[in-house]
């Protein structure tokens, strides 16, 4: 499955992607932002791409239309604080190069739509850590409720024990939500 927004296409991963990826998993800066350590080196990269993006049908790269450059990745997993099929729970990582250009709520969005209208998703939730203000920035402008805080949610590669905020997207708001927008 393929996705597409103006200014990106949202595909498989596969592990000829893997120069593109390592090149925005090393940064110190990206993966501690999405509770992983950077990548040592493309090997590592490979074996994450194997272990976890292969095979994911609600999984995709985030790629640049212009230059066709994988910038990052956006997907719906299951979500182990809801296990229940029609809850998934919405993740992404973007290239620190990237951020600030909107991509990530672009990308965001398309899935959004996509677990609604074509996974039949009944309720789509996001987790960021406190003091990730940009994911919060992007959670917001996709339409997310804050739920609240979950204290001592997940322990970091590096042992840290981070809270997460919790929010949610319900299916019946996101429709008339989507309405209304479309009606203007």
């Amino acid at each position: 499955m393929t996705l597409e927004t103006e200014r990106l296409i949202l595909r498989p991963i596969t592990k000829e992607d893997a120069d593109d990826i390592y090149e925005y998993s090393r940064s110190p800066v990206v993966g501690p932002n999405a509770g992983w350590k950077p990548h040592a080196n493309k090997k590592e990269t490979l074996m994450i791409i194997e272990e976890i993006f292969l095979e994911q049908e609600n999984v995709f790269g985030i790629v640049l239309k212009e230059t066709g450059k994988m910038i990052g990745s956006v997907g719906l997993i299951s979500d182990p604080k809801r296990e229940y099929g029609s809850a998934k729970m919405l993740g992404y990582a973007i290239g620190d190069l990237y951020w600030g250009n909107g991509y990530t709520t672009e990308a965001s969005l398309a899935v959004i739509d996509y677990g609604f209208q074509e996974r039949y998703c009944h309720l789509i939730t996001a987790y960021c850590y406190p003091e990730n203000d940009r994911s919060k920035r992007v959670i917001a402008k996709c339409g997310f409720e804050y739920e609240g805080t979950l204290k001592c949610a997940e322990k970091l590669f590096n042992g840290e024990v981070k809270d997460h905020q919790c929010f949610a997207l319900f299916a019946e708001k996101y429709e008339n939500d989507s309405l209304v927008e479309n009606n203007k």
